[in-house]
């Protein structure tokens, strides 16, 4: 098989400014907590038995999924939660939205912890409730809010979600975007969708899968007054895409979607549609997280693959498949690094406070805010025949 040789930039010194944020990589994940912590964990989630349910996003380091019950996406995870109604203790591996969208969907009775309350997303991040609150306001001003029907992607705070619900809205998946937009452009005369919080897919999907053009999509920054647009602007838009990315997905660039094509023969690029547009269109094959799981596991071997999501995931899929030669779709090496704030100490930490009688970390969405969350991803859960994953 092809041996890769990308250039690599220096674990945890080199800064790729042609990435979407510039940021510096932390470098590779250290070494594997020691045997005793793997020995703690088995005994505290021995000792709890029934009564606690772990959840591990694909995303997460080996040495916690090690540990999870299940995996999947965020979405998938959450109602697997919900199906397991005898468990006390949801303990979920992932970040903070997805913990927000467990205990949406759980029994009051049930609790969610989040090992590390610092294990947050970026792109959730790039969409406050308030910003969101001004934009609606300025669409008010420029005479369009009655079009507007407003689209929050999964990964997004509760209070997003719900301001979905109230505003006629709903949420979507990476997998189902594309029926979410359908329907909403259906809701309405002359329809609009602001879609929040990440740009790419949708602007991806709207472009590549319904048929707009770039021109029919406006990006809102949050961050400029009446975010950067003009009601003229507003008024002629299609796609009303918030100013948002997922800091993983956005590093990946075309140049090396090129350099790959030129340096392993027969490669086959498969992305994340959170990745930049030109970069999707470079691509042979584009879906969900779930979506590139079950390709790899059906590719023949000896295929190649080239991947762009979470390195992670990419790492745990070349490992389970040494057959196929499978490399990362970036010349940085580089982790989701909210994501891997839930390690091998926050678990066994949170498992054993447990085990002692004491919740920590745990996540509660007040009542308000999750009857309209529930509204939204229940306009979701209507949607038309397709599959409901991240």
């Amino acid at each position: 098989m092809t041996t890769i040789d990308l250039p690599l930039l220096p674990l945890g010194k080199g800064t790729d400014l042609s990435a979407e944020r510039g940021v510096e990589c932390p470098g590779d994940l250290p070494a594997a907590s020691d045997p005793d912590l793997v020995a703690r964990a088995e005994a505290a989630k021995a000792a709890l038995g029934e009564k606690v349910f772990v959840l591990g996003h694909h995303y997460q380091r080996d040495e916690v999924i090690q540990f999870a019950d299940v995996t999947g996406d965020s979405f998938k995870l959450a109602r697997d939660a919900a199906a397991r109604p005898d468990a006390e203790y949801i303990v979920f591996c992932g970040v903070h939205f997805m913990a927000e969208s467990a205990d949406i969907l759980t029994s009051p009775d049930q609790k969610v912890i989040l090992p590390d309350l610092a294990a947050g997303c970026s792109m959730a991040d790039m969409a406050r409730l308030a910003q969101v609150e001004d934009a609606w306001d300025a669409l008010v001003d420029a005479g369009v809010a009655d079009q507007v029907v407003p689209i929050t992607y999964m990964n997004s705070s509760a209070d997003i979600k719900a301001f979905c619900g109230k505003h006629d809205g709903a949420v979507c998946t990476s997998s189902n975007a594309d029926v979410a937009l359908e329907w909403a452009f259906a809701q309405k005369p002359d329809a609009k969708v602001l879609f929040f919080p990440d740009q790419h897919l949708g602007r991806n999907t709207a472009v590549l899968k319904l048929g707009y053009s770039l021109e029919d999509c406006v990006v809102w920054n949050p961050l400029k007054p009446n975010g950067g647009l003009t009601a003229e602007e507003l008024r002629a838009a299609k796609m009303i895409l918030w100013k948002g990315h997922c800091s993983v997905h956005g590093r990946f660039s075309a140049d090396v979607v090129d350099e790959l094509r030129a340096t392993i023969p027969d490669v086959q690029i498969l992305v994340h549609p959170e990745c930049a547009h030109e970069v999707v269109l470079k691509a042979d094959l584009v879906g969900s997280t779930e979506f590139i799981i079950n390709t790899i596991e059906a590719a023949p071997a000896g295929s190649s693959w080239a991947i762009g999501t979470e390195l992670n995931l990419v790492k745990r899929l070349a490992n389970a498949h040494p057959d196929k030669n499978i490399a990362f779709l970036d010349k940085t090496v580089c982790y989701c690094s909210t994501m891997n704030r839930i390690d091998l100490p926050h678990l066994v930490w949170a498992l054993e406070s447990l085990v002692e009688g004491n919740v920590v970390n745990q996540i509660e969405v007040d009542g308000e805010t999750e009857r309209w969350a529930k509204v939204a991803l229940q306009r979701m859960l209507d949607l038309p025949g397709r599959s409901h994953k991240d």
